[in-house]
């Protein structure tokens, strides 16, 4: 039987990893389902979503130790496909932009926590602006209302706390 298993790897950027960790994801006949990665400051960080056999997974997590030795932190985590926990939500793709500041992230985290909406992917960057070099922050995501709350109700108050911080929030229903 094949397990669902969540990898994390961090550490040192350097090229060749992400062939080295899939090298040994397929040496034990494994598959990456979905994978997120990002160069972050010097660091290089994966997520994945790996399926492996039941047969595999000890041996898949031991081939992580020389990685785990160079200073790579690595976690496999089994993990449960819950797509029947939000049957029926809604997705919706939210588009934060503005200039940069402390609390962005936080405070449209904060106010979706508190409508009960799930945040199903979250990219987030800052670029300096074309002709003055101000920080512009630009978030982009794809979160999960329950079907019991009104659009605009939760998709106006999203927008009031983009007034106060000072940043354009666009909300669109997921093509």
């Amino acid at each position: 039987m094949a397990k669902n298993i969540v990898l994390t790897l961090t550490g040192k950027d350097k090229i060749g990893l992400v062939d080295h960790v899939t090298s040994l994801v397929v040496k034990r006949s494994g598959n990456v389902e979905s994978s997120r990665m990002a160069h972050l400051g010097g660091e290089f960080a994966m997520l994945m979503l790996v399926t492996v056999s039941d047969a595999e997974f000890s041996g898949l997590d031991k081939d992580f130790q020389t990685l785990r030795g160079e200073g790579y932190q690595v976690a496999l985590v089994q993990t449960e496909g819950d797509a029947k926990k939000y049957a029926g939500w809604l997705p919706y793709e939210i588009e934060v932009t503005g200039a940069d500041h402390e609390g962005i992230i936080h405070e449209v985290s904060h106010h979706l926590a508190s409508q009960g909406i799930n945040i199903e992917s979250m990219d987030t960057s800052a670029t300096p602006a074309p002709m003055s070099g101000t920080p512009l922050f630009m978030m982009k995501g794809v979160v999960l209302v329950p079907p019991k709350l009104n659009f605009h109700e939760w998709s106006d108050a999203l927008e009031e706390v983009g007034d106060k911080l000072n940043v354009n929030v666009k909300v669109e229903v997921v093509k």
